[in-house]
């Protein structure tokens, strides 16, 4: 059974920083496109950042630039997204995708991964 685990949600305030992990079981998912997504209560879910199998190759969405990092770490099986300098509008509830191919020449949408994990909330208080 392939399993993704997000964790390192909370409550913080805006300014703040967190840090979430998401951890793969049940496959190697080292070669593995990766990527966040988040979800807002009565919004699509949308595409934070992603990260190619080597991570020389990252995407981020416009609303997270220059604020995320997403990094990976293909002995730990796991992602990772940085969250620095977080506003209000970065609440929502996080979560972690995987899949064999690699979105090219486009934004990712969450048909493009087959492999979701549960999803972590993040607030974020003004």
């Amino acid at each position: 059974q392939v399993q993704l685990v997000e964790s390192g949600g909370g409550l913080v305030q805006a300014g703040g920083s967190l840090r979430l992990s998401c951890a793969a079981s049940g496959r190697t998912f080292s070669t593995y496109h990766r990527a966040w997504f988040r979800q807002a209560p009565g919004k699509a879910r949308e595409f934070v950042a992603s990260i190619n199998w080597s991570g020389g190759n990252k995407y981020y969405g416009d609303s997270v630039k220059g604020r995320f990092t997403i990094s990976r770490d293909n002995v730990k099986n796991a992602v990772y997204l940085q969250m620095n300098s977080l506003k209000p509008e970065d609440t929502a509830v996080y979560y972690c995708a995987a899949d064999r191919e690699v979105v090219v020449g486009r934004i990712p949408i969450p048909s493009d991964f087959s492999s979701w994990g549960q999803g972590t909330q993040v607030t974020v208080s003004s």
